[in-house]
């Protein structure tokens, strides 16, 4: 018999460990994973509060049921009357049939329940390791940090307790009424009565008890009520609901006192009078109460008597959402910038002004430099470099290798997975600079990467670990690694990195065959002991393993730094518990961007930056894992020269800003002051306008900083009504101020600008002009960019040949005050637009000014206007043909000196086309 047993258990084992080989390898790897960078506590702790948790509600919950039940089944072997139904059937062996029955269902149910609390584990630890905020709710005066850490655990525990203690009593009341120690006629008559009347009453009272505890949660949870005008409790909650749960805790209490009274002294009236004044004030004071003081006391007042919680919701809001934090100026606008002036003390904010959109940007960067099919640009990144010792914009990208575009041929277990194992280096340019043919100017390009300037220097650019780096690599192999195309050839590389996982044991090569279900992986000659995998590439995958419960941000960026290359990520602490908090449409009502992430391209190390301390989510978050975050202040310097201001927060305060920028209870009710995000012309559609990063100086600041910047404008109206800023540089990092303009003057928002463009005849004409050659124009974004007191606004203009998906920057549009110009170079339309804007000179005498000046050969120049100017010296179609001759002639002649005969063909036809325009037009 022994034996027997034992085969089957080894058979059992040995099925199990088949069956579950693969789940058993994830597990033995990952261990393995996040030992290898540093954070094998991440994995564990959860893993071990899970096991914990389980099994304490798991055992608790079965001793609980099972006791209970058991005791209640034990009324069987003693029931008379279960003997007379079952003659023939000792009542010993169906109270043990019974037991063996519930003792099934107690384990299932302590299973279920155990699994449900493993699931909360997050839930208990934080309960376990709770950070006060330091603020206090209006209502009940608690630290707002007990409903973000306490009272999320006071519901699990009330809801499983509740579960337990019902469960058990309906269960034991049918196992009494089975064996006629209870009958329903005649409660409390038959056999066994007392055993049954002291379990069942013990019972009752106490789901009674937890009933009363439920109905303190449910008045603290009025903090989250929906009921009135805003989040939060309303008039009603306050004053109707929360003392009508006042009164049925007490009565919960006082009904539960009376069930155990019942049991030792015969009351049932009273017990059963006070179970119907219970019943029936649940229904009045919990619904009926509330809705007619809502319907005939609050709604025809509803100002009046919602003001102050108005004022609650509004106050927590703005702490929620840092809204608090921000600072406000009045900006009176006016026209006074002068050109010299702009030229003299804004020359960094003039330097970096964005030209180049980061989609038509993108397709640029695609098509100019991919070199090989199988490399791709996933986004454009934006950020700020030294140049000598001036701050530059820069538009930059990784050049990530996506084995998806490989050729077919090309898709074989090697070349995947041992051969084509990295990205290669980077483009970057200034946001603001264009070639003669409407191009870039890269400062880094090219394979290997070449720098224009000593400056910039890549000396590890491979891209182990990036955004498009989804499949696992095996590098330090027999196998030549690609490294990058050079001529008819390859360049290989040997990789000298830390990141990894070394197949040094045949253990680890077959937990790694399991895992990733290929026996190439355990069979390949290629692979040694030395040979490292590494896996789980794609960065956003990478962080969100170690750290899932944090919130990211959308965009990932890349930096340079010291020639080498990281990301980094912006990541949060979001909540959905914030007292009185208004939440946003994607559900949550607080939000701190409390942790930067940096991960290495090459070694895939990741760091987690604690950046706000005094959060305290991040608080508990650090008391839980305790080797997760490192402060701050550790982040070496040249990385914390390229942190900054994450888009996604700002956007989110932003539209937040909307409404609550307005503080006073009566504004905010009555709706008067709303502002929205402006819309822009983008292609040729009408979008809404993002925060966009600028350098620049902002009002009574001495020096240029990097800024994350939106315009606002009133709901349902274009003109502007004020600009929001977040800082970016450290150490002011996070710095938020709000610039209002006066509400009694006009002051040009996007759309406006745009529609002034579009009315120009002289820029329509032009527009439509390229527009009938076949060329698609395409318009950038509309910057507005606040200087001093006064605003500029730049729009740059890209057009795209038919058949063509690489955007040409051609004329940049720049308004000012009430005059608007469009020029080749941005120079020349801010000389144009101050120009016109001064009224003192006429454009054919800025013309020969500007010719003057820079000392070129005569060119005809581009459109200016200006409101109150009719009057115009030059053709500005024929100008415009004129020019667009002379540039085509121009290309094909430089076309012709580089031997690029198809290029030199298609300007020479372009000009061909223009020049029979032109004798159309003048003839």
């Amino acid at each position: 018999m022994f034996k027997r047993v034992l085969s089957i258990a080894v058979l059992v084992v040995l099925a199990v460990l088949v069956i579950g080989s693969r789940q058993i390898a994830g597990i033995f790897t990952d261990i393995l994973w996040f030992d290898s960078l540093g954070y094998l506590d991440t994995f564990l702790i959860p893993v071990l509060w899970k096991v914990i948790v389980g099994l304490i509600t798991g055992v608790a919950s079965f001793v609980f049921l099972y006791a209970n039940l058991g005791f209640a089944a034990g009324s069987i072997g003693r029931s008379q009357r279960i003997a007379e139904r079952f003659p023939d059937a000792p009542p010993g062996q169906i109270a043990r049939s019974i037991r063996r029955t519930f003792l099934v269902f107690a384990l299932v149910a302590a299973v279920l329940a155990g699994v449900a609390m493993s699931s909360q584990w997050m839930t208990v630890q934080s309960f376990l390791n709770r950070t006060a905020a330091g603020v206090l709710d209006p209502l009940f005066n608690l630290d707002v940090g007990f409903y973000l850490f306490d009272f999320p655990f006071h519901l699990i525990a009330y809801r499983l307790l509740i579960f337990l203690v019902g469960t058990t009593l309906v269960g034991s009341f049918i196992l009494y009424v089975f064996s006629g120690s209870v009958r329903i006629t005649g409660l409390w008559k038959g056999e066994g009565e007392g055993a049954a009347k002291f379990h069942l009453g013990f019972l009752a009272a106490a789901v009674l008890f937890l009933k009363a505890w439920g109905y303190r949660l449910q008045g603290l949870s009025l903090v989250y009520s929906k009921r009135g005008v805003v989040f939060g409790a309303s008039f009603t909650d306050v004053h109707a609901l929360l003392p009508g749960l006042r009164v049925l805790t007490v009565l919960a209490i006082v009904l539960g006192v009376l069930v155990l009274v019942s049991v030792f002294v015969r009351s049932r009236r009273l017990l059963i009078a006070t179970f119907v004044v219970f019943i029936a004030c649940s229904i009045v004071l919990g619904s009926v109460f509330p809705n007619l003081v809502q319907k005939f006391a609050v709604e025809p007042s509803e100002l009046s008597r919602e003001s102050p919680y108005i004022a609650h919701n509004i106050e927590a809001t703005r702490k929620a959402f840092g809204l608090d934090r921000i600072g406000v100026k009045s900006l009176d606008v006016n026209h006074d910038l002068t050109f010299e002036k702009l030229a003299e003390e804004h020359r960094d904010t003039i330097e970096n002004i964005r030209l180049w959109d980061w989609r038509s940007l993108g397709q640029t960067y695609g098509q100019l430099q991919e070199i090989r099919a199988y490399y791709d640009f996933n986004d454009i990144d934006l950020d700020r470099y030294q140049v000598g010792d001036r701050t530059r914009q820069m538009a930059l990208s990784a050049r990530e290798l996506s084995v998806e575009l490989l050729p077919a041929q090309a898709k074989t277990w090697v070349s995947e997975h041992l051969v084509y194992t990295h990205g290669y280096g980077l483009a970057m340019s200034p946001t603001n600079e264009v070639s003669r043919e409407g191009l870039p100017k890269f400062v880094i390009a090219d394979i290997p990467p070449r720098s224009s300037d000593p400056g910039f220097h890549v000396v590890r650019p491979e891209i182990y670990f990036g955004e498009k780096t989804n499949d696992y690599v095996i590098v330090n192999t027999d196998a030549k690694e690609f490294d990058y195309p050079e001529g008819d050839s390859n360049a290989y590389a040997v990789y000298e990195g830390t990141g990894g996982i070394k197949l040094s044991s045949l253990m680890r090569r077959i937990a790694f065959a399991l895992r990733f279900g290929s026996s190439k992986l355990l069979f390949s000659a290629d692979i040694g002991p030395e040979s490292r995998v590494l896996f789980d590439r794609n960065i956003k995958d990478r962080v969100m393993k170690i750290a899932p419960f944090l919130n990211y941000d959308e965009d990932p960026y890349l930096v340079l730094i010291d020639g080498r290359l990281f990301w980094i990520w912006d990541a949060y602490t979001m909540s959905d518990l914030y007292p009185y908090s208004q939440p946003v449409q994607e559900g949550f009502n607080y939000i701190r961007n409390s942790v930067k992430v940096v991960i290495d391209a090459y070694n895939g190390d990741v760091t987690f930056y604690l950046f706000d301390p005094s959060d305290p989510i991040a608080g508990t978050l650090s008391k839980i894992f305790k080797s997760l975050f490192k402060p701050f202040d550790d982040m070496p310097d040249a990385l914390k020269a390229h942190v900054r201001y994450p888009a996604d927060l700002f956007e989110i305060q932003a539209r937040v800003l909307c409404l609550y920028h307005m503080t006073a209870p009566d504004a905010f009710y009555n709706r008067g002051d709303n502002w929205e995000f402006p819309v822009e012309v983008y292609g040729q559609e009408r979008v809404e306008v993002s925060p966009y990063y600028v350098y620049m100086k902002t009002p009574g600041e001495e020096q240029a900083e990097y800024l994350l910047i939106l315009p606002f404008v009133p709901s349902g109206k274009d003109n502007m009504i004020g600009w929001l800023m977040a800082r970016c540089d450290v150490p002011r990092l996070g710095e938020l101020v709000l610039y209002t303009f006066p509400k009694d003057r006009l002051v040009y928002g996007p759309m406006q600008i745009e529609s002034r463009i579009d009315q120009n005849p002289e820029i329509s004409q032009a527009l439509t002009l390229w527009s009938q050659r076949g060329s698609k124009v395409v318009r950038g974004n509309l910057l507005v960019i606040p200087i001093e007191r006064s605003l500029l606004y730049v729009e740059p203009l890209y057009l795209l040949a038919e058949r063509s998906e690489l955007p040409e920057l051609r004329r940049v549009l720049v308004a000012f005050g009430d005059s608007v110009a469009m020029e080749d170079t941005l120079e020349e339309a801010l000389k144009a637009v101050f120009a016109a804007a001064s009224g003192t000179v006429r454009k054919a005498e800025y013309a020969e000014d500007v010719k003057a000046r820079e000392g070129v050969e005569p060119a005809i120049e581009g459109v200016v206007t200006g409101v109150g100017d009719p009057d115009s010296d030059v053709d500005v179609t024929v100008q415009a043909l004129v020019k667009d001759a002379v540039k085509a002639y121009e290309e094909a002649d430089e076309y012709l000196s580089k031997g690029d005969f198809a290029r030199f063909g298609e300007s020479l036809a372009t000009l061909g086309r223009l020049l029979e325009e032109l004798k159309e037009r003048t003839e």
